[in-house]
């Protein structure tokens, strides 16, 4: 394999995955993480973390505040610094730092269009269920602290954006975006080209309405805003990830003779992370822990590097990886160590490897 292949392997790993998943899946994500952005208030979600707080509320809310502020590692790092410096519990606010990257609704999405929608849904419950563990654990580790943290007035507490549209039009509003993704989306397995059109077509109408008649124009225009802005951090490192992912099955191809580059580095790790015993997801938890994996990244890595998608790698180390991966990486440990201690950092960091081992581990002991 000469120079020339290795690099038209990234380039054919970008192409195929700009055709398969760019017009029909990331684009409607993005609209939907920018409506989240703009209009569902972040302080809402912040102002329940105190240590004070009712703990079914609290950790419920962080749990999934991640669907809500659409964050990655690094953009979840001074949203934690801030919450728990004004005052909130260290298990709510660990809560939230593992929920908030761990369940991305634009990960999720893409997680499930891309890899499968069984290993989409069992992330989603797996983050939400490792997030409230890691937080009452690390609550109860560090209990005595906790009940100092009684000045829940610290907090914020600025009231939300206040309009007069019924909540239904809202709902409503999310349900046609979330429809759009879903049908756009769908394989044509399920359904062909032409009424999948139509039925967009009749969503975008109808969504457009609602638009005119419920929405301001500053409202309008700061969506598409926030769906730019998103659009323009996120994407290109994404495709430069993907086309990177390309290269390393290229070079990896060029040291394995007769290898396929897509799911070359796959083959060379099977033996560690092909199967679903315990080791396998350990194994993958700890690269998961220490690679940093831009946003939406991690789904190419576990599906094209590491070969998920052909069946290399397990669902089981699949998963932990998936879950350990967005929540973790050396320069985020870094960060959470001079926030929270070294103490703190460090029973976080244990917590999110081994549960992320043991849930990868269940979840391939079912599928397989």
């Amino acid at each position: 394999m000469t120079p020339i292949d290795i690099l038209s392997s990234g380039i054919a790993t970008l192409e195929e995955y700009l055709s398969a998943h760019i017009l029909t899946c990331l684009v409607p994500a993005f609209f939907i993480a920018g409506a989240i952005a703009v209009f569902v208030s972040k302080t809402t979600i912040l102002n329940y973390f105190g240590a004070g707080a009712r703990k079914y509320i609290s950790y419920s809310i962080a749990s999934i505040s991640g669907a809500v502020l659409a964050v990655c590692s690094c953009t979840v790092l001074p949203l934690f610094a801030g919450i728990y410096k004004r005052g909130a519990g260290i298990g709510p606010a660990t809560t939230f730092l593992f929920s908030g990257p761990a369940i991305n609704i634009l990960a999720i999405i893409l997680t499930a269009r891309v890899l499968g929608f069984e290993i989409g849904i069992a992330r989603v419950i797996g983050a939400i269920f490792m997030s409230i563990l890691i937080g009452l654990i690390m609550a109860f580790v560090f209990r005595k602290e906790e009940k100092e943290k009684k000045n829940n007035n610290l907090l914020l507490n600025q009231d939300t954006e206040k309009t007069n549209r019924p909540l239904k039009i809202s709902l409503l509003f999310f349900i046609l975006l979330v429809l759009i993704l879903v049908i756009g989306a769908a394989s044509t397995d399920y359904i062909d080209w032409i009424p999948k059109l139509a039925i967009v077509y009749l969503l975008t109408i109808t969504l457009s309405i609602i638009l005119i008649f419920y929405y301001t124009r500053d409202e309008v225009k700061n969506w598409g805003l926030e769906t730019w802005n998103l659009t323009k951090k996120i994407l290109p490192i994404l495709l430069i990830g993907v086309f990177i992912v390309g290269i390393i099955g290229g070079v990896a191809a060029y040291l394995i003779p007769g290898a396929d580059p897509t799911n070359a580095v796959g083959e060379a790790v099977a033996k560690y992370i092909g199967s679903n015993d315990i080791l396998s997801c350990f194994i993958a938890s700890i690269i998961g822990a220490i690679l940093y994996m831009p946003t939406l990244l991690e789904v190419a890595i576990v599906g094209d590097l590491f070969g998920y998608s052909v069946g290399i790698m397990g669902g089981g180390p699949a998963l932990a990886l998936l879950l350990a991966g967005p929540s973790l990486s050396l320069p985020n440990m870094i960060v959470i160590t001079r926030v929270v201690g070294i103490k703190k950092a460090f029973v976080y960091i244990f917590l999110v490897v081994i549960v992320a081992t043991f849930v990868g581990f269940a979840y391939g002991m079912i599928s397989s």
